[in-house]
């Protein structure tokens, strides 16, 4: 568990990253749900390499698989994870990312 940060709550970590990048690796490891990706966000397969440190960027794949339920639960299901282990990676993420 990640050490708590003055307010009490998650910092996003290395942990964070690592679980967006697994949940990019099984969205893209798909070729139309890759392209579902690529459609909805606007992002190209340049933009995601590019950016693959962005915590932005990772929120976005995170994002992507929340909105769709059944590709948040295979995916959770195939790395290891929860779906609320996605969902509170992305929000960390997402602050993380609005702070910088």
């Amino acid at each position: 568990m990640r050490p708590d940060n003055a307010n009490g709550k998650h910092d996003s970590g290395p942990q964070d990253a690592i679980l967006a990048l697994m949940a990019l690796g099984w969205t893209v490891s798909e070729e139309a749900r890759a392209d579902r990706l690529l459609a909805l966000t606007g992002l190209d397969a340049g933009a995601l390499r590019a950016g693959i440190d962005n915590p932005v960027l990772l929120a976005a794949v995170l994002a992507f698989l929340a909105d769709h339920e059944p590709d948040l639960i295979a995916c959770a299901d195939t790395i290891g994870s929860t779906p609320a282990a996605l969902i509170a990676a992305q929000e960390r993420l997402a602050r993380e990312g609005s702070n910088r």
